[in-house]
Order: C-alpha cells, then structure tokens, then sequence
C-alpha cells in the first residue's frame, strides 16, 4: 500500500514517507502503517520514545537482575543439590522477565486494546509505540487481542510459577519450563505466520527500529529461547522417565 490519507495534510506519501501528490483529506493523522489506516479517536504519545524504551528495559533489567541475585543464593539449588549453573540461572532470570512483561505490559493490552489509542496512561502510550511496528495493536486487531490475552493471563502467571518451581526445587519445575515454552513459541510462530500472510503491511518494511527492532528482534527471542529451553526441559524430563522405568523394572525384577 503506498498510499496515505491523512486529515489536515492533502499529501499523498510513498513507502519511503516522501511526498507524492495532493489527495483529498480523511481520517486521522498518525505514524503507523499502512497509511491509510484508519485509527478513530487516535491521540499522539506526549511522552518520547527514549522514555518508553528506558522504562521498559530498566524494569526488565531489574527483575533479571534481582533473579540472578536470588539464584545465587546459597539456600538456592538444584536437584542434586548443587548450585545453579549460569545457564540455568538465566534461564530463571528469562522467566521472571518474563512474567513482567506478560503479565504487566500484555496484561494492560489485554484489558484496555480498546482505549489505547485515545489513552495517554504511561503502558498505553508503550503500545502505541510498539504499534510502529505493528499497528495491529492499536486497531486492536482480533488476533493479537486473542493472543495476548491467552500469554497475558496463562503464560505470565505460569512464568513466575515456574521462577518459584526451580528457587524451590519442586518436582513440576520441567513440566512448568515445557509448557510456558511450548505455549510462547507457538504465539510467536503464529505472529508472525499471520503477518506474513498480510505481506507485513502493518509496519513500514525494513525500517531500522521499526521493523528490525521493534517487530522482528523484540519477537523473534520468543522463538529462540523458548525452543532451546523446549529441548532442555524434554532432556530432563527424558531422563526423569528413564529413571522411573528402570527403577519400575528392577522393581518387578
């Protein structure tokens, strides 16, 4: 889609935001693509993208941090009683940002996507900054309601269950890690499965921090991560199997 309507602006813009031609004005002058999508009530952020960001990824910053912390603790170890090795306790810490973000930033889409484009509450205004690279959020497009709800209210409390399940050493500890993971990639396989159906027109197509950053990096960690920790937890759980059947063995032997 090349061309924009905007109100208050006769300008017709090209993929690149340069000018074209006079067109008639409507709708509601915004940044998100493609450009003439129509976003009733939209308000612009008042707050700057630096801000944005800075909160975003000190916080998660601080939840990594303060799990690391605790997983260095001495009361803290796994199931051979042993410290935690540091991949296990970044995989630990993944989690507990996790459940930030899941829980606090996609919970707040999940229960306002309907006024966050007129909203200039502060995690409002991260999704209308988000939306840069993906204006599916701020049309509250019917799949990412669906998709965030379901990581919102399942996979967030889940990751933090599954941050206590490992500090405490519960047996569920592997099972928790499969089914977050399995649950994240899945989501993640879909987001961007659909939106390659739609030939990536809702963000403006190879644009540094828009696109790169905000659409594909920000996104495609949920597919890498989780997919390494899907291969450690079924190691695990393959060697907790293995276990019981031998002993089951010796057992009736």
């Amino acid at each position: 889609m090349e061309l924009s309507i905007t109100a208050g602006c006769d300008t017709a813009w090209n993929r690149n935001g340069m000018a074209k031609s006079p067109v008639r004005a409507a709708g509601v002058p915004h940044p998100y693509w493609p450009r003439d999508l129509s976003i009733p009530g939209y308000v612009a952020n008042d707050r700057s993208m630096h801000e944005i960001l800075s909160f975003l990824f000190s916080v998660s910053g601080l939840f990594m941090l303060s799990t690391w912390v605790l997983t260095g603790r001495k009361w803290a170890r796994d199931g051979r009683g042993q410290e935690f090795g540091v991949a296990r306790r970044l995989a630990i810490c993944w989690f507990a940002v996790c459940g930030f973000i899941h829980g606090v930033v996609e919970g707040w889409f999940s229960l306002y996507y309907d006024v966050i484009p007129s909203d200039q509450s502060f995690l409002s205004q991260l999704w209308k900054e988000y939306s840069r690279g993906d204006s599916r959020y701020v049309i509250a497009d019917n799949f990412t309601v669906c998709m965030e709800t379901v990581t919102a209210w399942f996979w967030g409390p889940l990751s933090l269950w599954t941050v206590f399940a490992f500090l405490a050493n519960k047996p569920c500890r592997f099972v928790l890690q499969l089914m977050v993971s399995l649950g994240q990639l899945y989501g993640a396989v879909l987001y961007f499965y659909t939106e390659h159906r739609d030939g990536y027109s809702h963000s403006q197509m190879g644009h540094p921090l828009y696109f790169w950053f905000y659409f594909v990096f920000m996104n495609v960690l949920w597919i890498i991560i989780p997919l390494v920790l899907i291969l450690d937890a079924w190691r695990h759980l393959q060697q907790a199997q293995t276990h019981t059947d031998l002993a089951q063995k010796e057992k009736t032997n």
